[in-house]
C-alpha cells in the first residue's frame, strides 16, 4: 500500500469513527429535549436554546474529526 492510499484510508476511518459519537449524542439530546417538552410544553422557551447549545457542543467533536481528516489528507 502506498502512502497516498494509507492517507485516504486513515482519513476515511477518522471521519467515519468521528461521526458516530456526534450522531448518537445529538439524537439523544434532541430526543430527551422533545420528551421534556412533551411532558411540560410551557417550558419550551427554556429547553430549545439549551438543546441548541448542547447540540453545537456535541457537533464540535465531529468538526474536530473533520479537521484531523483534512490535516491527514493535505498536510501529512
Amino acid at each position: 500500500m502506498d502512502i497516498e492510499a494509507a492517507k485516504l484510508l486513515a482519513a476515511g476511518i477518522c471521519m467515519g469513527l468521528g461521526a458516530i459519537g456526534p450522531g448518537i449524542g445529538e439524537g439523544y439530546v434532541g430526543g430527551k429535549a422533545l420528551e421534556a417538552i412533551g411532558r411540560n410544553p410551557s417550558i419550551q422557551n427554556k429547553i430549545i436554546p439549551n438543546m441548541v447549545v448542547a447540540m453545537a457542543i456535541t457537533e464540535s467533536t465531529g468538526i474536530y474529526a473533520l479537521v484531523i481528516s483534512l490535516i491527514i489528507l493535505f498536510v501529512l
